[in-house]
């Protein structure tokens, strides 16, 4: 088994009309996988407003952990108290940055893709942090200073903005779409 951390993707359809007992009892189950050793952290990722399919992320420090608590009697228990609030979900399990670019038919991006991807979502929150809070911690030390900046922006960029980065690059990542083909439909509809 692995001793790095290993991210748990979920995909769950929301059934039709049961949105808020979904959201619920994804919360009590958030809070069950924090109570387990190795726990990292967890997010979700809400669907588009023409979509119902949520994307829930567990994050454990191994594939021990992340079975430990997959096989636990209280995972399965408040997996049955979900039972008709989704439908059948579909599981992914991925480790390092992998487990961010992983798309649906397995396959990942070119790694000078993922470096944009986590560029464009690191930059600008790291941009507002520093406009934020950079008077706050001008005079500090160099060392605690990225210590407090980094401490505060990894959590953030981990389980929202690089899944959220992901996500919105996805077609670009994939291969279904470049920023060349809107430059080549722009010239195209501004000949004259």
């Amino acid at each position: 088994m692995s001793a790095s951390p290993v991210t748990l993707m979920v995909a769950r359809r929301v059934a039709s009309g049961r949105y808020h007992d979904f959201n619920r009892w994804l919360n009590e189950g958030r809070d069950l996988a924090a109570d387990f050793p190795g726990y990292l952290g967890s997010g979700v990722l809400a669907p588009p407003n023409s979509d119902d399919e949520y994307q829930i992320i567990f994050r454990f420090s191994s594939s021990d952990t992340l079975t430990a608590w997959e096989h636990s009697a209280s995972r399965n228990a408040w997996l049955q108290r979900g039972k008709g609030l989704y439908d059948a979900p579909h599981e992914h399990r991925a480790t390092g940055l992998d487990a961010w670019f992983q798309s649906s038919s397995g396959t990942t991006p070119p790694r000078w893709k993922q470096a944009i991807a986590v560029w464009l979502a690191f930059f600008p929150i790291s941009l507002l942090f520093n406009w934020v809070f950079g008077s706050a911690l001008a005079d500090w030390p160099m060392v605690p200073r990225v210590l407090v900046s980094t401490m505060m922006l990894t959590p953030v960029m981990v389980f929202l903005f690089i899944p959220l980065s992901t996500r919105l690059l996805a077609p670009w990542l994939e291969g279904k779409w470049s920023p060349l083909d809107i430059l080549s439909r722009w010239r195209h509809e501004h000949r004259t």
